[in-house]
C-alpha cells in the first residue's frame, strides 16, 4: 500500500482512549478492527480496562487482531468532571495513559472521544505545548462548496485574546499547508460583519496583527454564512463561537439528511424520484454526513492528538483514526513547530 508520497508505507501506531466516549468501548473496538483491516501499516493500542476490551475483541467470530494490543488503565475520565479535578485525580485514566504513550514514543498519535477540557488539560501537561504558543486550539476540516476549510478554535478556549487568535491563525495556516499542500492558504477571521469597524475589541486587534504579518495570506473578516462557500481556507475564531458554529452546521446537515430520506421514502412518487436521483443524492449525503468528517486536531501540542465526538458511532470513530494516521504520516506537529520559530520570533 503506497504512502502519501508514493513510496513504501511507514508503520504507524496510534493509541486510542477506548473508555471515555459516550457509547463506551464497543464502538472503539469495532472501529479499531475496521481500521487495521483497511490499513496494513497501522497498529493500534487500545487503552482501558483490559477485561472489558479483551471480551469485546474476542466476542462472537472475532478473534482479535495481531496489530491491536491492549494497555491497562485503571480509571476513566467522565464527561462531567472538571479538568482541574482530573489532572489531580485521574493520572491513571485511559485518557492520560494514552497520551503518555505518545509522549514516550510508544505511539505516534492519540485519539480520544472523551471530555474535551480534560483532553486539553492532559495534553498540555503530558505532551506539552509548542514554545511560544499559549493555548492549544481545536481545528477541524469541514466541507465547503469546492473543497474543505480548516476552522479553529472549536471549543478548547471559550475566551481568547487577540494574541491567541493570532496564534491560531499561524497554526491553522501552517496546518492547511501541511494537510492540503496549499502554498498560501487564505486566512480569515469569523466576525459579525465584513466591515473593519465590526466585531469586538479582540477580533479587531487580531485583524490588525494579522494584516501586519507578511507570512500569512490574511483576507479579512468573513461571516458565518461564508464558512461553507469556499471563501477562505482557514477560518479563525474563539472556541465559544466556533463550537456553536460547528454544531449548528452539523445540526442543519443532519436535518437535511433526515428530510431528504423522508421525502424519498414516504410515497411511491418520492421513491421513484429517489431511485433516479440515487447517484447524485448518495454523493450529497456523503458530503453532508457529519460522521464521515469526525476528528478534530488539538493544535499547539507537540504530538498528534485527535478529538472525536463524544457520541461517535463506529464510522465516525474510524474517521477519527484515519485523521490521526494522516497527520502522523504528514508529520504535521513537526512541520508546524519547525515553521513557528521563524514566524513568531
Amino acid at each position: 500500500m503506497p504512502d502519501l508520497d508514493g513510496g513504501a508505507v511507514k508503520p504507524v501506531t496510534i493509541a486510542i482512549d477506548a473508555m471515555s466516549g459516550d457509547r463506551g468501548p464497543s464502538v472503539v473496538v469495532q472501529a479499531a478492527l475496521a481500521a487495521v483491516e483497511e490499513n496494513e501499516a497501522l497498529s493500534l493500542v487500545l487503552v482501558g480496562i483490559r477485561s472489558e476490551l479483551e471480551a469485546l475483541l474476542h466476542q462472537g467470530k472475532d478473534k482479535g487482531h495481531e496489530r491491536i494490543r491492549i494497555v491497562e488503565a485503571a480509571d476513566v475520565v467522565r464527561m462531567h468532571e472538571r479538568p482541574s479535578y482530573v489532572l489531580r485525580h485521574k493520572r491513571s485514566s485511559s485518557m492520560a495513559v494514552a497520551l503518555g504513550l505518545v509522549r514516550d514514543n510508544v505511539a505516534q498519535g492519540c485519539v480520544s472521544a472523551g471530555n474535551t477540557g480534560a483532553l486539553m488539560a492532559f495534553g498540555r501537561s503530558v505532551i506539552r505545548m509548542y514554545p511560544g504558543i499559549e493555548r492549544p486550539a481545536i481545528a477541524k476540516l469541514i466541507p465547503s462548496l469546492r473543497g474543505r476549510c480548516h476552522v479553529l478554535d472549536l471549543g478548547a478556549n471559550v475566551d481568547s485574546s487577540a494574541e491567541n487568535l493570532y496564534q491560531y491563525a499561524l497554526m491553522g495556516s501552517l496546518m492547511a499547508s501541511a494537510i492540503c499542500d496549499q502554498a498560501e492558504p487564505r486566512v480569515a477571521l469569523l466576525n459579525v460583519g465584513e466591515e473593519e469597524i465590526k466585531g469586538n475589541e479582540q477580533v479587531r486587534l487580531a485583524s490588525h496583527m494579522l494584516a501586519q504579518c507578511e507570512h500569512i495570506n490574511y483576507i479579512g473578516y468573513i461571516e458565518g454564512g461564508d464558512l461553507f462557500r469556499d471563501v477562505a481556507d482557514v477560518v479563525v475564531c474563539d472556541g465559544f463561537v466556533g463550537n456553536i458554529a460547528l454544531k449548528t452546521g452539523e445540526g442543519v446537515a443532519g436535518l437535511l439528511i433526515e428530510l431528504l430520506e423522508q421525502a424519498f421514502t414516504r410515497t411511491l412518487y418520492g421513491k421513484i424520484i429517489g431511485f433516479l436521483a440515487r447517484p447524485i443524492m448518495g454523493r450529497l449525503l456523503k458530503l453532508m454526513d457529519p460522521s464521515r468528517h469526525n476528528g478534530a486536531s488539538l493544535l499547539g501540542l507537540q504530538g498528534v492528538v485527535i478529538k472525536s465526538h463524544g457520541n461517535a458511532n463506529e464510522r465516525a470513530m474510524l474517521a477519527a483514526i484515519r485523521q490521526a494516521v494522516r497527520e502522523v504520516q504528514l508529520e504535521v506537529p513537526g512541520r508546524i513547530n519547525e515553521r513557528l520559530d521563524d514566524l513568531m520570533y
